[in-house]
């Protein structure tokens, strides 16, 4: 199919306005499922567009556009920040603070490029009221929060969201990252891994570190977990399947000569595969209750923190994306990659009503940043995309989509 780019051609005052947008949005993000005024802004400028909205799972916004008769699809972008201290030097960056659940103070920041998805979704949503003409069809708006911490999907499908909003036949979404500002970059089937986060609580006994033999030291025998856990991938796992099992966090103690009662860590998963996933979680429940149990120690607490659904890229959706994608951006423009071992939850969007769905990735650094070494990447305090042609690529990438689906009139 060949989409006539005038559609979505960028005039100065687009872009002007563009640039505005993303800088004020990068200057004030919010935390996951705390993004209010976040939304309240969202559905300000839907409403200004003539978009009929609703709030969703809390703080989450739709907008349909409905144009005449013709396919539905769907869109959608993510809107939270990160609990992080931004360090970019720009004179647009963040110097907001927030609370995480616990009442922790801290910075925030749009570390991860939330902030160029709203301003893609916004801008695009413009463009297409603007040109009515040119194309039929309904387009369905998802602007979710809390992605970072796996919660938005979820909450905006069990608020009803496709109660409420027209059910799309494909639903599209795509992530900014550290490769040439420019590109898109696509995966054929699974793009993005499962991911599992656990806190696991060791109960052991306390006592004075001069008596440990009146102590169940939960230091110790958390340590011979995470020791024991690292030989899952390398001995459970076939060699030719992938799974990453990481420990982010240990925590126990308050004093140098006392043994304490319990010990904390945390651990993450991250599988492509569901057979795979299922038997590294069962491995760790093995592992985690049996070192308990050599040790005499009661059984340890196991508390889920996330769970990230599969990201997958329907095979023939994609093909036909790839080659329209081509037209417009160029062809050098549009690399297939295979998956990556980050996690979203956009997947679940379309899981919940059994439509299909694709996501791909636009760059976001300039040559000579990539030429000058490893590029700061998403959750990194220095990540901040150059403006341009990073938002005007993401621009085309979403219009195109979506064009792609519900067609145009001529």
């Amino acid at each position: 199919m060949t989409i006539d780019t005038a559609v979505f051609d960028l005039s100065d005052a687009h872009t002007t306005a563009m640039h505005e947008l993303y800088r004020h949005l990068h200057a004030h993000p919010e935390l996951s499922m705390q993004e209010t005024h976040t939304a309240a802004f969202i559905l300000e400028k839907l409403t200004h567009l003539g978009l009929e909205t609703f709030m969703c799972g809390g703080t989450g916004v739709v907008g349909i556009l409905r144009n005449g008769d013709g396919p539905v699809v769907g869109y959608r972008a993510d809107t939270d920040g990160l609990p992080m201290q931004e360090d970019t030097g720009l004179d647009y960056a963040s110097t907001t603070t927030g609370t995480l659940a616990d009442g922790t103070d801290v910075p925030v920041m749009h570390g991860c490029g939330h902030d160029t998805h709203i301003t893609v979704g916004l801008t695009a949503a413009q463009l297409l009221t603007e040109h009515r003409e040119a194309w039929a069809g309904t387009v369905v708006f998802i602007f979710q929060p809390g992605e970072e911490i796996g919660e938005g999907a979820e909450a905006m499908v069990e608020d009803g969201l496709w109660d409420k909003a027209p059910k799309p036949s494909i639903i599209y979404g795509q992530h900014v990252w550290p490769g040439l500002a420019g590109t898109v970059n696509i995966s054929k089937g699974t793009a993005m891994a499962m991911a599992d986060s656990w806190r696991v609580t060791v109960h052991g006994r306390q006592a004075h570190g001069s008596q440990p033999e009146q102590s169940i030291d939960p230091i110790v025998l958390g340590a011979h977990m995470v020791v024991r856990i690292q030989t899952i991938v390398s001995r459970e796992v076939h060699p030719m399947k992938s799974a990453v099992v990481t420990i982010g966090t240990f925590h126990g103690g308050l004093k140098e000569n006392i043994i304490p009662a319990s010990a904390e860590f945390t651990l993450n998963v991250r599988t492509f595969d569901s057979e795979v996933r299922d038997r590294v979680l069962a491995s760790l429940r093995r592992i985690i209750s049996a070192e308990a149990a050599a040790s005499g120690a009661p059984e340890p607490t196991i508390e889920e923190i996330t769970s990230f659904p599969q990201c997958y890229n329907d095979p023939s959706s994609t093909t036909d994306l790839m080659a329209v994608l081509g037209e417009v951006l160029g062809e050098d423009a549009v690399i297939e990659a295979p998956p990556v071992m980050g996690s979203e939850d956009f997947g679940l969007l379309a899981e919940a009503i059994g439509v299909l769905s694709v996501y791909w990735f636009f760059g976001g650094h300039a040559q000579d940043r990539l030429d000058a070494g490893t590029p700061p990447g998403n959750h990194s305090p220095f990540f901040a995309p150059v403006i341009e042609p990073t938002l005007t690529t993401g621009v085309r990438a979403a219009m195109t989509a979506l064009l792609s689906t519900v067609g145009t009139t001529a």
